[in-house]
């Protein structure tokens, strides 16, 4: 059993956790099993990025259990802002992308662990204790696949390529690959239209792409997972 310290009563007390998924079935579902776990406290829930960082702010808690996929934004820049603004408060990815590359974006953003929703029901309370204690967490399936593709024995094509392109780069490419074109990629992102068509241009150049119909095949398999270039 894992609990904390309270600073100003020097009491020990439940470790407690934030749930960030805008799928209300998962929080609960989440929420029902840490309230099972006396060293665990379920402070809040939170569906957005805004909604995260508001409650953050009003009761910070230890731990956030962050989904890749958030409404009108992405998990990535909430993990990025969870680190800028509340460096102490350790992030726990529980998603259901298990690509090599999502998890190491999401490590790169600032995680501690990496988790996917199938795995959830029976690792997450030992993932959380582990991160609360300071520990890196990430299954053994995942962690060979990352190693896998930062060592150079990917499936060809799988991944390598994408290892140059930008944190920006990669949310528009993703984006992309689910159908959005340019001013709903800019307005999602909160960018310029003319900045989209800048980072298109980007990653038509950096993955070797001849025109926006590659783009957007080379983008929807990136999403599926396979990443295989066109070229």
């Amino acid at each position: 059993m894992l609990a904390h310290t309270n600073k100003l009563t020097g009491q020990r007390r439940p470790a407690r956790i934030l749930l960030v998924d805008d799928h209300p079935l998962v929080r609960q579902g989440l929420a029902d099993l840490l309230r099972r776990e006396l060293d665990f406290e379920v402070c809040g829930e939170a569906a957005s990025h805004e909604e995260a960082l508001r409650a953050i702010a009003a009761s910070p808690p230890d731990l956030v259990t962050v989904d890749l996929s958030l409404k009108n934004s992405h998990g990535f820049d909430l993990i990025k802002d969870i680190r800028a603004r509340f460096p102490a408060v350790r992030v726990l990815v529980i998603t259901v992308h298990d690509e090599a590359l999502h998890v190491e974006w999401a490590l790169r953003a600032g995680a501690s662990g990496y988790i996917t929703k199938e795995e959830a029901t029976l690792d997450v309370v030992h993932a959380l204790r582990a991160v609360l204690r300071g520990e890196f967490v990430l299954s053994p399936q995942l962690a060979s696949q990352v190693g896998a593709a930062l060592s150079g024995h990917a499936v060809r094509g799988t991944h390598i390529s994408h290892h140059a392109l930008s944190d920006r780069e990669l949310q528009v490419l993703e984006l992309i690959g689910e159908g959005l074109d340019r001013h709903q990629i800019a307005e999602r992102l909160h960018l310029d239209v003319n900045t989209v068509e800048t980072y298109r241009a980007r990653l038509k150049e950096k993955l070797h792409l001849k025109d926006a119909h590659e783009l957007l095949q080379h983008a929807i398999r990136f999403n599926r997972g396979a990443t295989g270039a066109s070229h």
